[in-house]
């Protein structure tokens, strides 16, 4: 799907990725709730709109009438910004996939499952998560689609939600080490959303293709007029893209 962005006059685009707040310990993750929050602050009177490409949370789930406990700082600099009128796009990732409808409802905030095409001035940006996509990875799909699935969530609702996060952070920091997500680039032959952008790019053009997931910071060209952006992570790197209408540029926050 293709949205409709405005970009007015010295206003910027800010992109930032896989923070897993909630780990690995509480006081950790507070400083780096602290440092997103910072980040925003910052940068929204520049902003024309934030997005967050995904692992925002290392786990997230809501149940009927409850949401995990924490994140205080930062839900409530959300509210501030959209309350701004500063819209906010949230891509789920493969953490925090079990984020439903409480950021929509009580942030404003617009939530993806999937990457999407945004058209702001005359370029075109692709942007997602990027968990899952390009060739291979066969047992994560399934894995996907069956945590996608409404009766395994229907499922885990019904767990306590002292058990269910005890079980979903120890599968999470399982998760990290397995799956790749860690591992060094080689090439970009080897990136698997590269591929992916590849093949998109054969049948519609982007002039940026902006993602999140890998945990590292890459600038590819996909062809001479495309170019693949990963924007990193916030655990260590505090990395972030910004798109001023022109150029996209990797940037890290000190």
């Amino acid at each position: 799907m293709t949205h409709d962005l405005q970009l007015p006059v010295g206003k910027k685009l800010f992109f930032a990725s896989d923070c897993h707040l909630g780990e690995p310990d509480y006081l950790t993750s507070r400083e780096r709730e602290k440092k997103v929050v910072s980040w925003l602050d910052h940068f929204q009177d520049q902003a024309a709109g934030f997005f967050l490409l995904g692992d925002i949370f290392d786990f997230w789930f809501e149940y009927n009438h409850v949401v995990p406990k924490g994140y205080v700082r930062f839900l409530g600099k959300l509210a501030e910004i959209t309350d701004r009128g500063i819209p906010v796009f949230f891509f789920t990732g493969n953490h925090d996939m079990w984020l439903f409808d409480y950021f929509s409802k009580e942030l404003n905030i617009s939530v993806f499952r999937e990457p999407q095409s945004f058209v702001v001035k005359n370029a075109t940006l692709q942007v997602g998560h990027g968990d899952g996509l390009g060739p291979g990875q066969v047992s994560y799909k399934m894995l996907k689609i069956i945590f996608s699935n409404r009766f395994s969530q229907w499922l885990f609702k019904w767990t306590h939600p002292n058990l269910g996060f005890a079980m979903a952070h120890l599968w999470s920091r399982n998760s990290r080490n397995q799956n790749g997500v860690a591992q060094p680039f080689t090439s970009a032959g080897d990136e698997k959303i590269y591929q992916y952008c590849q093949d998109i790019e054969q049948k519609h053009h982007h002039d940026f293709y902006v993602y999140g997931h890998r945990h590292l910071t890459l600038e590819l060209p996909i062809s001479h007029q495309s170019v693949y952006f990963n924007v990193g992570e916030w655990i260590q790197g505090y990395t972030y893209g910004v798109y001023d209408g022109t150029d996209f540029k990797l940037e890290t926050f000190e």
